[in-house]
């Protein structure tokens, strides 16, 4: 067991600040939010820290034993997961300072909504039951409606109520899920169910409800109709946090619970079957990317074709060899991070070009080369990720899956990975096309303040360096990992 300060303030200082800057008047909410913005990256070093000099464990939260009290899971994954939230939040909350002066209305509830979900994802990625994994997924997933509502348009709204209908299905059904266990087993805790959860129908059909419920979260193709609304059509800092971070929370618990129940007591074919809805998911989502006539729509249908390669998780480990498990463990992790930095840099990198030429129109683009050069190169720095060229991270993730799915003799899998990669060079191209063309439509652009290119900079070239450097992220996430050998 572990007892740094800095586990319980993981969830004590976001709900603090979604509070008070609840209760505080508008021009105070984002001077207390960055106040608070330090604090927390602080808090999350320090978790960090710990797992180094004490290596994973659980925390007792009010040294109180489960089932009175919470246990908190501190190990490589859960705080990797949250020091990856926190980068990616800071930066945004960064661009957001700036971008939001021109949405002052939107300004006001987006800094409390944006601690209930830091809030909510930190919950997500330290419990260590299942119950309260479900009050993170709803803190999440209300904060994250909350926000995609933001805009307060007829489009906005719609697209708020599309993806509250989805989260609350998928709620029910992992709820009911719960509760099925509960009553078989008597115990919400992960490590308890692993010892006492048999093959049996009521086991099948209650994990059976949990995955299609994480699955309709996490937007997995054919699950995915709210997605692209949601995420093409909210304020540009809402829709890189949705991107990078909100859809990973579902499928973070999806792959705790298939390491912990999975491959003992669910059917053999499941695992082909998530691999090949992965599949179709970075199929669809590539095309529909290519097809799309607006900069954020086409952002918002790449993310449903990257969800689809972290999906390749399950076949790759579900009974094959430790090597190609293992394998399959780094290269997932790898896609997860990789995914989440080059992501909200594409995310904000469109947001500076829409900006600058007024129009999310990607026609409206052309010439925007000789005008916009540092936000399109942070475009094209995420997109090298996105597309798996080396050295970037995606390219890292995507080469240990393929090497896992060699050694496991699941060749059909490279055919996923290398026409995926073309598609997202289709898309990716297609903005850089239109981008360097000479024509009439722009003689001037409107120039984004810096803290926003600098955000998408540092975000983008992390998705680069951080493939540069992989095994040190991947060392620490092995820790404590049931496949990663640590």
């Amino acid at each position: 067991m572990i007892g740094l300060w800095s586990v319980p303030l993981l969830f004590a200082l976001p709900l603090a600040l979604g509070i008070l800057t609840l209760l505080a008047t508008p021009a105070w909410r984002p001077r207390l939010s960055l106040a608070g913005l330090p604090l927390l990256l602080a808090a999350s070093a320090a978790a960090f820290l710990d797992l180094a000099l004490s290596g994973p464990g659980i925390y007792r939260l009010g040294d109180w034993p489960a089932p009175l009290g919470i246990n908190l899971n501190v190990d490589g994954l859960s705080a990797g997961m949250v020091v990856m939230t926190a980068v990616v939040a800071a930066l945004c909350a960064a661009y957001a300072r700036s971008y939001l002066r021109d949405y002052p209305a939107s300004a006001s509830f987006f800094w409390p909504l944006f601690w209930f979900l830091w809030a909510g994802m930190n919950g997500i990625w330290l419990a260590e039951d299942i119950f309260n994994l479900y009050v993170g997924l709803e803190v999440m997933g209300l904060a994250a409606v909350g926000m995609v509502a933001l805009r307060a348009t007829p489009q906005a709204l719609a697209a708020a109520m599309r993806y509250l209908l989805a989260a609350l299905l998928g709620s029910l059904a992992y709820l009911l899920g719960v509760a099925l266990l509960y009553g078989a087993y008597g115990t919400l805790s992960m490590a308890g169910l692993q010892h006492v959860a048999a093959d049996n129908p009521t086991t099948q059909v209650a994990l059976a409800l949990i995955i299609l419920g994480l699955l309709l979260k996490t937007a997995l193709f054919p699950l995915h109709a709210w997605l692209p609304p949601a995420h093409g059509g909210a304020l540009t800092p809402v829709s890189a946090l949705l991107s990078a971070l909100v859809v990973k929370g579902s499928f973070y618990i999806l792959l705790r619970l298939w390491l912990v129940l999975g491959p003992e007591v669910t059917p053999a074919f499941t695992a082909q079957l998530l691999g090949v809805l992965g599949a179709g998911a970075v199929f669809y989502g590539g095309w529909m990317a290519w097809r799309q006539h607006l900069l954020k729509q086409l952002v918002a249908y790449s993310t449903v074709a990257q969800i689809g390669y972290l999906f390749l998780f399950f076949p790759l480990v579900t009974g094959t060899g430790a090597e190609a498990a293992r394998l399959a463990w780094d290269g997932t992790m790898m896609m997860l991070v990789a995914h989440a930095l080059a992501k909200a840099a594409l995310f904000l990198s469109a947001g500076n070009l829409i900006l600058a030429v007024g129009s999310s129109q990607i026609g409206h683009l052309v010439g925007i080369s000789r005008f916009r050069p540092l936000s399109l190169f942070s475009f094209g720095l995420a997109g090298v990720s996105l597309m798996g060229l080396p050295p970037s991270g995606g390219f890292t993730g995507k080469w240990l899956l393929l090497h896992s799915a060699i050694l496991s003799g699941q060749w059909w899998w490279l055919i996923v990975l290398f026409l995926g990669g073309l598609l997202s060079a289709a898309y990716i191209f297609k903005v850089f096309r239109m981008s360097f063309r000479e024509g009439p439509q722009i003689d001037r652009s409107v120039p984004p303040p810096l803290t926003m290119d600098v955000a998408a900079m540092i975000l983008a070239a992390s998705a680069i360096v951080i493939g540069l450097t992989a095994h040190l992220p991947l060392h620490w996430l092995r820790a404590g990992a049931l496949l990663g050998g640590g």
